[in-house]
């Protein structure tokens, strides 16, 4: 007999306490952020979905791994291991640790960038985008036209544009060093990319002679997404998906924070030498000696073990079926959001749900506010404050306004999520007196992070 109900694939040893705090409390926290969610104390919230990265809970194995970490400067015992769980997964030759995801960004865009350059991409996430307008190239996405609409039901939102991509390429020769492919697309609401479609941007890339990389921080998830919406794939594992997607491109960046299930930690792989050379010599630099690249030993450990169990289709099961539970909810309540349900988050069409608030009053962000002041809830704003700064200082509306709630893996339980999806219904009751906030003070890049607001009425709520 087969049962409904899919169940944590884990029993819980240690527990860690949450403290509640009261709607004035949370009002106050707010005022001292500057009405910015990233600089509020994480003691101060409740349920914390500001992101998945490097938030999730460690297993015993992985604990276990930890303790046989060698720190060994040059040449650790640890080290070979993630190498070998690395190519193991990849199939790249060139295994290059970096300390997150944005470092491996940062050393790959300096290896290969030039002013003047564009790189596609699907969609750039925020450090992505950031780190290749920093070497003053173009960060150009291209999306298909399903994947602009949060409406739209599409199996692959997350695919690129291919006949945008020949283009683009066709269009600006001796531009184009590097082509991009996130997967999942995180800031085009964590929808996936069909294994199609990584083929098509493949043969587009290798025909021009163009080196193609993955941003893989999802990349399990996009597996099971293949198995499970893709023809051809239900009796696959998806190790064996994984492993197929990888030996479509000639590298990938990592964010190990994500699916590599670790709290830290992050790689760059790929075939080419010379690359490889220039990348480490960078790495040396910036990073440490390549058999460390700014970790510790215990955390390469940890991650050669996260990234099997990230590809463990019983809790891949359970993984995507969590989101698809918050969104069914939402759903049900008549909560606008980005449909389908991605794969590490839920994300809050806040265009659609607050059409009162014009996106120079950053709606997104507006609504995250109200979630902590409601409920405790810390989410991400992924629309015109954090896409909306431009290279030169401008601004333009991003082409969505979204709130990401991004679950940190094996952390909550159904109860925290029913929390959750009771603070949503109660914002949706208030949602047409919610106002807007302007920008006080802001950085030149990343503004999200560290910029200050201001509401533009009393409480945020008029």
């Amino acid at each position: 007999m087969k049962f409904k109900t899919i169940i944590e694939p884990f029993r819980i040893k240690t527990v860690e306490p949450i403290r509640q705090t009261t709607e004035a409390e949370r009002a106050a926290a707010l005022q001292a952020a500057h009405y910015n969610v990233f600089l509020l104390h994480g003691e101060d919230v409740l349920i914390d979905l500001l992101t998945d990265s490097g938030t999730g809970a460690m297993s015993v194995y992985q604990w276990a791994g930890m303790m046989r970490g060698d720190e060994t400067y040059a040449g650790a015992r640890s080290f070979y291991a993630f190498e070998r769980a690395v190519g193991d997964i990849t199939g790249f030759r060139h295994v290059i640790p970096t300390h997150q995801g944005r470092a491996a960004e940062h050393i790959l865009t300096g290896a290969m960038l030039k002013p003047g350059d564009i790189v596609p991409n699907n969609r750039h996430f925020d450090t992505t985008r950031a780190n290749v307008e920093h070497r003053g190239a173009t960060a150009l996405d291209l999306p298909i036209a399903a994947g602009l609409d949060p409406q739209v039901l599409h199996p692959f939102k997350g695919n690129m544009d291919l006949d945008a991509l020949e283009r683009a390429i066709r269009d600006n020769p001796g531009r184009v060093p590097l082509v991009m492919l996130t997967i999942t697309n995180n800031s085009g609401g964590g929808q996936p990319v069909s294994l199609e479609n990584i083929r098509g941007v493949s043969a587009i890339a290798r025909r021009h002679g163009i080196p193609f990389f993955i941003d893989a921080c999802r990349f399990a998830e996009n597996a099971w997404f293949i198995r499970t919406r893709e023809d051809g794939h239900a009796d696959r594992a998806p190790i064996d998906i994984a492993r197929e997607m990888f030996s479509l491109a000639d590298g990938c960046t990592m964010s190990a924070k994500k699916d590599g299930m670790a709290n830290i930690g992050g790689f760059l792989a790929m075939h080419d030498d010379a690359i490889a050379e220039r990348c480490r010599n960078t790495l040396i630099l910036t990073e440490g000696f390549p058999t460390y690249g700014g970790l510790a030993g215990y955390d390469l450990e940890a991650i050669a073990v996260g990234l099997y169990e990230a590809l463990d289709p019983d809790y891949l099961r359970y993984r995507i079926r969590f989101v698809e539970y918050m969104a069914e909810k939402m759903v049900a309540a008549g909560i606008p959001m980005v449909r389908p349900a991605g794969g590490h988050a839920l994300y809050l069409d806040a265009k659609r749900w607050l059409p009162h608030i014009p996106p120079t009053e950053y709606p997104g962000w507006a609504l995250s506010l109200v979630l902590y002041l409601a409920g405790g809830i810390r989410a991400a704003e992924i629309g015109s404050v954090m896409f909306g700064q431009q290279p030169d200082g401008s601004e333009k509306p991003a082409d969505l306004e979204l709130v990401r709630l991004a679950f940190p893996r094996r952390v909550y339980t159904q109860s925290h999520m029913d929390y959750v999806c009771e603070v949503l219904e109660h914002v949706n009751t208030i949602a047409p007196r919610i106002r807007g906030v302007r920008i006080v003070e802001q950085p030149s890049a990343l503004r999200h992070f560290t910029a200050k607001f201001a509401p533009l009425a009393p409480g945020v709520i008029a």
